[in-house]
């Protein structure tokens, strides 16, 4: 197994752990589809694959409808995705990917953290290179033969494909997306949940004491209402 196995196994019910939050995320994910490709899904990659993420975290189905006719409305302002970079204390880089309508209180928030839980915020690029920016896609594992799977989709950039307990994972560079999405649609494989993640290439291991000052950092942030995922390179083993 690859990094991106590893990477899964360690984030396991850790991302989308509360369920009203992964609502809230969902939920500013359709406005960004609508906002962007319009209110439908036919005619909507970015919209179909919200959905289907939806619909993976069992958001009832009066939800989705009401968040895309919510998001139809011109007069709702719309969502920009921020990314912030800084270091947590003991050397560990932090990447914070955000949904935000007003980024002067975005902005402000996220400082605010780093500086309280003695971390500091970085510029743009100071730490992104430390980190693979990748798409994932979820399938269904029955009936697929998984060897034969990755010899199709090598040619769309696939890098790794293993299966754990809910399906199949497809796992591919960042830029692959469009393809991998439309080669599935068009032979009839059903995804059952897509997206993007960011993972370390390097990750450090800390002491126990280390591992709780920076989850104390990691935790404030993730409760901030427009943070949509934070990533770093602490060793996840070490706080197990």
């Amino acid at each position: 197994m690859g990094r991106a196995f590893e990477f899964r196994k360690a984030r396991k019910m850790k991302r989308w752990s509360a369920m009203s939050k992964a609502f809230t995320r969902i939920g500013k994910d359709i406005v960004m589809a609508v906002k962007e490709g319009g209110p439908d899904p036919d005619g909507n990659s970015r919209l179909r694959a919200v959905i289907q993420n939806a619909k993976s975290l069992n958001m009832p189905k009066d939800n989705i409808e009401r968040a895309i006719k919510r998001a139809s409305d011109k007069n709702l302002g719309d969502f920009k995705e921020v990314l912030f970079e800084g270091y947590a204390p003991h050397g560990i880089a932090i990447l914070v990917e955000t949904a935000t309508d007003n980024n002067t209180r975005t902005v402000a928030n996220i400082r605010s953290y780093f500086n309280k839980c003695d971390g500091s915020m970085g510029t743009s690029g100071s730490v992104s290179f430390m980190f693979d920016h990748v798409c994932n896609f979820r399938i269904h594992a029955e009936g697929m033969d998984m060897e034969e799977l990755e010899l199709e989709l090598i040619d769309f950039g696939v890098e790794e494909i293993f299966q754990d307990e809910d399906g199949l994972l497809i796992y591919a560079p960042f830029e692959s997306f469009g393809a991998i999405q439309s080669y599935l649609e068009a032979n009839h494989i059903e995804i059952l949940s897509s997206g993007f993640e960011r993972i370390p290439q390097v990750t450090k291991a800390l002491s126990p004491d280390e591992v709780a000052d920076v989850e104390k950092l990691l935790e404030k942030i993730e409760e901030d209402d427009d943070v949509q995922n934070v990533y770093h390179t602490m060793d996840e083993g070490a706080s197990e």
